[in-house]
């Protein structure tokens, strides 16, 4: 099987070494980065499976890369982030991280987290023939498993990261069942999954967002009020 490559964009050069040192007892090609700049030369001579990026960095800062990143979407992002507010977390997954970890970590729970980032977005890139080409038709929306992609009720494309599609795909395949959170994170983020992970509030609300792009879309997920969240509609595999 192919090595995966990680970019570990740090500044601090001690983290930069312990955690390039941690994933490369791990199995996998690490290769660290002080700064934006010094990944997007690394990106131009070779692949990057999965970039960890730090928020602090010198010049262009780590949600701008992220930013960056998604536009090109190619490149999945787990963020890292030393503050203990919330906030920058958020933001992260509002700009299209694949998830976030802060300050100080566990050097297991990173590992985990890299595991399941690259499992998701491996099974994405993965071309199989006929198993996951089921396409799931709700009130004129299509979701097609095989490609991955959301087209709303005019033919347009909806963009989703790796993350959105994941926590849709739970939601259509469980149709008018009321889901609590607690399965919503076991499925889409399984174990790298913590006990009070918010990752999965925060891309619902944005899956929501986009949803609400279209006039059919505002009522396609609606919250139980202590229970949880239901996918409304009458969902058809076409």
């Amino acid at each position: 099987m192919e090595t995966s490559s990680i970019a570990v964009v740090e500044d601090d050069n001690e983290i930069r070494s312990l955690v390039t040192g941690l994933l490369v007892r791990e199995g996998f090609e690490a290769i660290g980065c002080r700064t934006a700049m010094e990944f997007d030369r690394l990106i131009e001579r070779q692949r990057v499976d999965l970039a960890i990026l730090d928020i602090m960095l010198p010049g262009e800062d780590g949600l701008s890369l992220c930013r960056r990143l998604r536009a090109r979407g190619d490149v999945p992002v787990l963020m890292v982030t030393a503050k203990g507010d919330d906030i920058d977390r958020i933001v992260g997954l509002e700009i299209g991280a694949d998830d976030y970890l802060p300050k100080p970590f566990n050097p297991r729970e990173l590992v985990a987290r890299v595991r399941a980032i690259l499992r998701r977005t491996r099974n994405a890139q993965r071309v199989v023939p006929a198993l996951p080409c089921e396409r799931y038709v709700f009130a004129g929306w299509v979701l097609d498993a095989g490609s991955r992609a959301l087209t709303d009720p005019d033919s347009s494309l909806v963009d989703l990261t790796g993350g959105e599609y994941d926590l849709l795909l739970s939601l259509v395949t469980h149709a008018q069942r009321v889901l609590n959170r607690d399965q919503l994170l076991d499925w889409t983020r399984g174990r790298s999954a913590g006990p009070y992970d918010r990752a999965v509030d925060v891309q619902l609300s944005r899956l929501r967002r986009k949803l609400a792009g279209h006039p059919t879309g505002e009522a396609l997920i609606k919250t139980v009020r202590g229970g949880g969240y239901i996918f409304t509609p009458t969902v058809a595999r076409g």
